[in-house]
């Protein structure tokens, strides 16, 4: 058995993070459309699988990781777009589990999508040269493509927080939000205001996608497991709370590395588990809002 040193729990504690990043991210998206629309989005896995998809595509065509990074939100946004605008408009006022089942079968049609486009088998996806090897972080090497994933998350969170709390748009969307019937009073037209809303929780889907590619296989099943660890974190951390969402995912990150270095064979169960507790002491979650779901 590996000797457990503070080192080694040190490093383990970073790769929580690095994998806690990705969850933030799925969750934030996922939160997001459901705060502002009440819309469950079991499509949510789908669009990581097809950023992931079209970050290794558009990393052939262009030759550039950067300049993919770029297409890959505004692609799967702009599929969000035509899915809220002609999919799931139609379905507000009908309840919850209209859209939820409609999304649920939206993602095997983009999971079919994806094995007749690139294959049943997958595409392989490597890390840009230059966020290649390791980093020396003082108490031990770490590879620097996961520290970028950290850095690129906080970036992307920081740059929401900025657009919903500081920019006219940002009102409108946390208006639209808590009171739709005010923001039309005002002349506003709420359908643009959640149709902007689905397209940057897509957007911000896909680019976790194309994030998370050059460390694990991207195949159309991808999203499968990814949806189900969102949709714990989003549990655990609030429904459709953004704070909730990042704090959830790194937790979640860290318990599942840790659980891996301990008990690797409880891994997977560790955050089900964890999400048992919350809830168990919190039915709301962090920093949900009782009732929510009624």
């Amino acid at each position: 058995m590996t000797e457990i040193t503070p080192q080694l729990l040190a490093v383990q504690l970073v790769a929580g993070i690095a994998l806690g990043a990705v969850y933030a991210l799925l969750a934030i998206g996922l939160s997001l459309i459901f705060g502002m629309l009440t819309v469950v989005n079991f499509a949510h896995g789908a669009f990581f699988m097809v950023g992931a998809f079209l970050g290794v595509y558009f990393l052939g065509v262009t030759g550039s990781f950067w300049f993919s990074l770029l297409l890959v939100p505004l692609a799967t946004a702009l599929i969000g777009l035509v899915t809220e605008r002609f999919l799931v408009r139609p379905l507000y006022g009908r309840g919850i589990d209209y859209p939820l089942l409609l999304t649920f079968g939206l993602s095997y049609v983009l999971v079919d999508a994806m094995r007749f486009a690139f294959g049943i088998e997958g595409v392989v996806s490597s890390t840009p040269a230059a966020l290649r090897g390791a980093t020396d972080l003082g108490f031990g090497f770490f590879p620097t493509y996961r520290l970028f994933l950290i850095l690129a998350t906080a970036v992307v969170i920081g740059a929401l927080w900025l657009f919903i709390e500081k920019t006219r748009y940002g009102l409108i969307i946390r208006a639209g939000a808590r009171d739709p019937e005010i923001v039309r009073v005002l002349g506003i037209d709420v359908g643009r205001v959640w149709l902007l809303v689905f397209c940057i929780g897509t957007g911000i889907a896909g680019l976790a996608g194309a994030l998370a590619a050059p460390t694990r296989a991207v195949n159309p099943e991808m999203g499968i497991a990814v949806l189900a660890e969102s949709f714990v974190v989003t549990v655990v951390g609030g429904m459709g709370s953004l704070p909730g969402a990042v704090v959830a995912g790194l937790l979640v990150g860290i318990v599942f590395s840790l659980t891996s270095l301990f008990a690797p064979e409880y891994a997977e169960l560790s955050i089900f588990v964890l999400m048992a507790v919350v809830l168990l002491v919190r039915p709301q979650g962090f920093f949900g809002k009782a009732g929510l779901m009624g």
